[in-house]
Protein backbone atom coordinates (compact mmCIF):
# COMPACT_ATOMS: atom_id res chain seq x y z
CA UNK A 1 0.00 0.00 0.00
CA UNK A 2 1.43 3.52 -1.15
CA UNK A 3 2.66 5.69 1.71
CA UNK A 4 1.39 9.29 2.33
CA UNK A 5 5.33 10.90 2.67
CA UNK A 6 3.19 13.94 4.91
CA UNK A 7 1.95 11.86 7.84
CA UNK A 8 3.75 11.07 10.96
CA UNK A 9 5.79 8.44 11.52
CA UNK A 10 3.89 4.70 12.55
CA UNK A 11 6.48 3.15 15.15
CA UNK A 12 5.00 0.13 13.81
CA UNK A 13 6.53 -0.28 10.31
CA UNK A 14 8.85 -3.23 9.44
CA UNK A 15 11.79 -1.36 9.46
CA UNK A 16 11.04 0.09 12.92
CA UNK A 17 10.27 -3.33 14.18
CA UNK A 18 14.12 -4.28 12.42
CA UNK A 19 15.99 -1.45 14.03
CA UNK A 20 14.28 -2.09 17.76
CA UNK A 21 14.96 -5.95 17.17
CA UNK A 22 11.74 -7.25 17.24
CA UNK A 23 12.08 -8.79 13.50
CA UNK A 24 15.46 -10.60 13.03
CA UNK A 25 17.66 -9.47 10.50
CA UNK A 26 21.23 -9.81 8.94
CA UNK A 27 23.06 -6.80 8.97
CA UNK A 28 25.44 -6.27 6.28
CA UNK A 29 26.90 -2.82 7.95
CA UNK A 30 25.80 -1.03 11.28
CA UNK A 31 26.86 2.35 13.32
CA UNK A 32 25.28 4.86 15.46
CA UNK A 33 23.48 6.29 12.17
CA UNK A 34 22.57 3.39 10.01
CA UNK A 35 21.88 -0.11 9.39
CA UNK A 36 21.98 -2.21 6.48
CA UNK A 37 20.36 -5.43 5.58
CA UNK A 38 20.10 -7.54 2.39
CA UNK A 39 16.50 -6.65 0.67
CA UNK A 40 13.92 -9.51 0.90
CA UNK A 41 12.87 -9.30 -2.00
CA UNK A 42 15.79 -8.07 -4.22
CA UNK A 43 15.57 -6.64 -7.86
CA UNK A 44 19.11 -7.10 -8.99
CA UNK A 45 21.84 -9.57 -7.72
CA UNK A 46 22.96 -6.85 -5.07
CA UNK A 47 20.35 -5.25 -3.36
CA UNK A 48 20.68 -3.85 -0.21
CA UNK A 49 18.99 -1.43 2.04
CA UNK A 50 20.69 1.39 4.52
CA UNK A 51 17.93 2.41 7.34
CA UNK A 52 19.10 5.35 9.25
CA UNK A 53 18.36 4.74 12.82
CA UNK A 54 15.96 8.14 13.45
CA UNK A 55 12.16 7.54 12.51
CA UNK A 56 11.85 9.32 9.87
CA UNK A 57 8.98 8.84 6.76
CA UNK A 58 11.00 9.65 4.11
CA UNK A 59 13.39 11.88 2.54
CA UNK A 60 11.89 14.89 2.50
CA UNK A 61 11.01 14.16 6.24
CA UNK A 62 14.66 13.01 6.87
CA UNK A 63 16.39 16.39 5.17
CA UNK A 64 13.72 18.31 7.15
CA UNK A 65 13.93 17.20 11.21
CA UNK A 66 17.78 15.00 11.36
CA UNK A 67 20.17 17.00 12.66
CA UNK A 68 23.44 17.83 10.31
CA UNK A 69 24.90 14.95 12.20
CA UNK A 70 22.54 12.48 11.14
CA UNK A 71 22.11 13.12 7.90
CA UNK A 72 25.93 13.33 7.36
CA UNK A 73 26.37 10.20 9.18
CA UNK A 74 23.96 8.61 7.45
CA UNK A 75 24.84 9.37 3.38
CA UNK A 76 28.48 8.24 4.48
CA UNK A 77 27.37 5.35 5.67
CA UNK A 78 25.65 4.35 2.54
CA UNK A 79 28.83 5.06 0.86
CA UNK A 80 30.56 2.60 3.16
CA UNK A 81 28.43 0.07 2.70
CA UNK A 82 28.58 0.80 -1.38
CA UNK A 83 32.26 0.43 -1.11
CA UNK A 84 32.58 -2.60 1.49
CA UNK A 85 30.16 -4.64 -1.24
CA UNK A 86 32.87 -3.83 -4.12
CA UNK A 87 30.50 -1.75 -6.01
CA UNK A 88 32.21 1.61 -6.87
CA UNK A 89 34.55 0.21 -9.77
CA UNK A 90 31.73 -1.62 -11.56
CA UNK A 91 28.75 0.81 -10.49
CA UNK A 92 25.84 0.94 -8.72
CA UNK A 93 22.54 2.75 -8.38
CA UNK A 94 20.71 4.71 -5.17
CA UNK A 95 17.06 4.74 -4.89
CA UNK A 96 15.06 6.22 -2.17
CA UNK A 97 10.98 5.88 -2.52
CA UNK A 98 8.80 9.13 -1.43
CA UNK A 99 5.25 9.22 -1.43
CA UNK A 100 2.52 7.42 -3.86
CA UNK A 101 3.51 8.58 -7.04
CA UNK A 102 7.44 6.96 -6.61
CA UNK A 103 5.52 3.74 -4.90
CA UNK A 104 6.93 4.07 -1.41
CA UNK A 105 5.63 1.41 0.73
CA UNK A 106 6.78 1.44 4.20
CA UNK A 107 6.76 4.44 5.98
CA UNK A 108 10.51 4.25 7.04
CA UNK A 109 12.85 6.15 5.03
CA UNK A 110 15.16 3.92 3.24
CA UNK A 111 17.82 4.01 0.43
CA UNK A 112 17.73 1.02 -1.98
CA UNK A 113 21.63 0.23 -3.61
CA UNK A 114 21.40 -1.95 -6.72
CA UNK A 115 24.15 -3.59 -8.77
CA UNK A 116 25.91 -6.76 -9.82
CA UNK A 117 24.89 -6.05 -13.70
CA UNK A 118 24.38 -3.19 -16.27
CA UNK A 119 20.80 -1.94 -14.58
CA UNK A 120 19.12 0.00 -18.07
CA UNK A 121 17.63 3.17 -17.57
CA UNK A 122 16.66 5.27 -14.78
CA UNK A 123 13.09 5.13 -16.16
CA UNK A 124 10.45 3.29 -17.62
CA UNK A 125 7.52 4.22 -19.49
CA UNK A 126 4.20 4.34 -17.52
CA UNK A 127 2.56 1.48 -19.52
CA UNK A 128 5.42 -0.91 -18.51
CA UNK A 129 5.11 0.39 -14.67
CA UNK A 130 1.03 0.30 -14.73
CA UNK A 131 1.32 -3.26 -16.61
CA UNK A 132 4.09 -4.08 -13.91
CA UNK A 133 1.37 -3.09 -11.10
CA UNK A 134 -1.63 -4.63 -12.35
CA UNK A 135 0.20 -8.02 -12.08
CA UNK A 136 1.48 -7.34 -8.88
CA UNK A 137 5.02 -7.56 -9.64
CA UNK A 138 7.28 -5.68 -6.74
CA UNK A 139 8.25 -2.15 -8.01
CA UNK A 140 11.06 -0.20 -6.43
Amino acid sequence: MPVDATQPYDDQNIFAKILRGEIPSKPVYEDEFALAIPDINPQAPTHILVLPKGAYVSWDDFTDRASDAEIAGFVRAVGKVARSAGLVAPGYRLLANTGPHAHQTIGHLHVHIFAGRPLGPLLVDPATVDAMIARGDPIG
